[in-house]
């Protein structure tokens, strides 16, 4: 087994999120006949992303529980579109619950990379931010849950990243030095400097170039790259 052990972020890094979730929202939008009110589908999807964005980011902040995101982000959805029904916000609610993380959608290239790291005798793990009972039902949905050996929600231990204890608490479960653990993800603030602040390395997923690229920081576009990167990062004296 190799030295090195690798934290992967899940939602927008290998589970391919937008695409999933606007699969299970044009699902909804059609089950439950919102075009009778709301015109077209892209018209609440559009809503929908900016509302359930703003009260994610109140729950990282520690300003929302997990329940008061979940109660909210359809109720506010559909309020914009002039709808203030709240049997139907329910409904969205638990549909979008079951219906999202049935979706099998990943990023190009991940089952390969993932296949071609497991082959070079790495131990992969996942962090997530997610909620605890979805992110395994994608994990196994995908097909990719056999790959890590930990998977790690920010809900079980209390702290979302980019907060040093949850890396801190990845560390403990997989017996990873510091100097020896890598994180790779999308998010520049959660991932990223989560785990720089960690002591961490860290790789940036970022299909799109929507971040500035930090010095000394790998930045990739596709998860192709990743097993060259990983072996040409230099392994810090522990």
């Amino acid at each position: 087994m190799k030295v090195r052990q690798l934290f992967f972020d899940l939602d927008r890094t290998l589970w391919d999120f937008e695409t999933n979730s606007r699969f299970a929202l044009q699902h909804l939008y059609d089950h439950l006949k919102l075009g009778e009110t709301i015109e077209h589908f892209m018209h609440f999807h559009h809503t929908y992303i900016r509302v359930n964005a703003d009260l994610w980011q109140q729950y990282g902040n520690g300003k929302l529980t997990k329940e008061e995101l979940r109660d909210n982000r359809f109720r506010k959805a559909l309020a914009h579109h002039g709808i203030h029904d709240l049997e139907l916000a329910q409904q969205m609610s638990d549909g979008y619950i079951e219906l999202s993380p049935q979706q099998t959608n990943l990023f190009p290239g991940a089952i390969e990379t993932l296949e071609s790291l497991k082959q070079q005798d790495y131990s992969m793990h996942i962090i997530t931010n997610g909620f605890k009972e979805v992110q395994h039902i994608k994990l196994q949905k995908s097909g990719i849950s056999h790959f890590f050996n930990t998977v790690l929600c920010s809900e079980e231990i209390g702290f979302t990243k980019p907060h040093r204890e949850i890396f801190r608490e990845a560390q403990r479960l997989t017996n990873c030095k510091t100097a020896h653990a890598i994180m790779i993800g999308d998010d520049f603030k959660a991932d990223i400097i989560g785990a720089l602040n960690a002591g961490w390395t860290a790789i940036h997923f970022d299909p799109e170039h929507k971040y500035k690229k930090e010095r000394n920081v790998p930045r990739i576009r596709e998860l192709a790259e990743i097993p060259e990167v990983v072996n040409l990062l230099p392994i810090v004296a522990s």
